[in-house]
């Protein structure tokens, strides 16, 4: 297919990569990262987006993708799928792919799990909203970029799971770093503690895949002093998406409330910015009960 590609960060990066080196005709565009080897560098995004069968995009918020899709809708082929693999607000992701499909065009929204590792190794996880006929002319290209594309149901379907999803990581991770330090406390062993743990009632991603304990379970970003991994800030920013969705749709998430709210704690006024979000143990570590 011909690709265009707008936000080379990160993970946009490795993703267009792999689309290259899969034998697709990829051109990218954005403002400061650096094009990967194989992809045509555009000028603009309307550019990229000429003459693409499928434009996708990974940018940092709603407001941006907003302002993006209302540059490179008017330039896309008729028929064309406009995917959109950011994590965004619902709303933003409905209201694009209601504008994209007013002018003729398919419309995805197809957050991503997995992190730059996923990005780079093509092992993410897509969780898409839109239309079925869209999803079919994109799963070719999700199945190099992912390991799995699950179809969650119409447009902004895919940015409700990774919120939702995103919204329990979250919370699991909180009440893990919560359980280990009060271990600690009442002289409990750490490799005790997971051995009981990772095989009862407490099991849990964040427990057994992610143990935000080093040295104990498999390797994770405690084992490399918590550098991400998945940034603390970045889990801030899921958080309130689902603190907004969660208002927006008048459902009652206390616990997400207060994990966003415990998150913004860390992030902004203590030292948890540029850390991994299982940094959370250290944190309780300190603290005492008052």
């Amino acid at each position: 297919m011909k690709i265009g590609f707008i936000g080379l960060g990160n993970m946009g990066g490795p993703m267009a990569s792999n689309l290259v080196n899969a034998g697709h005709e990829v051109t990218g565009f954005d403002l400061a990262a650096p094009m990967p080897a194989g992809v045509t560098k555009a000028a603009t995004a309307a550019e990229a987006a000429t003459g693409a069968d499928v434009v996708i995009t990974m940018l940092p918020n709603g407001a941006i993708l907003r302002s993006v899709a209302a540059e490179v809708i008017p330039a896309m082929t008729k028929t064309a799928v406009l995917c959109d693999c950011s994590t965004v607000d619902v709303d933003s992701a409905r209201a694009v792919a209601k504008q994209a499909t007013a002018a003729g065009l398919g419309a995805l929204d197809g957050p991503v799990s997995g992190g730059v590792g996923g990005a780079t190794n093509g092992t993410l996880t897509f969780m898409v909203g839109g239309s079925a006929d869209a999803f079919e002319t994109v799963k070719p290209l999700f199945d190099i970029m992912g390991q799995k594309a699950v179809h969650c149901g119409e447009a902004g379907a895919g940015q409700a799971a990774k919120i939702c999803n995103n919204m329990i990581l979250g919370v699991t991770m909180i009440a893990t770093c919560e359980a280990f330090a009060l271990a600690d406390k009442l002289g409990l062993d750490r490799q005790k503690m997971f051995d009981v743990v990772s095989t009862s009632s407490g099991y849990s991603w964040t427990m057994n895949a992610y143990c935000p304990a080093p040295g104990v379970g498999p390797q994770s970003p405690a084992d490399n002093g918590y550098k991400p991994g998945f940034a603390a800030e970045l889990m801030l920013k899921d958080l309130r998406l689902s603190q907004q969705a969660a208002e927006s749709a008048d459902a009652d998430t206390p616990m997400g409330q207060l994990a966003a709210a415990l998150y913004t704690q860390f992030v902004e006024t203590e030292d948890g910015k540029g850390m991994d979000f299982s940094a959370m143990l250290p944190r309780f570590e300190k603290r005492g009960r008052g």
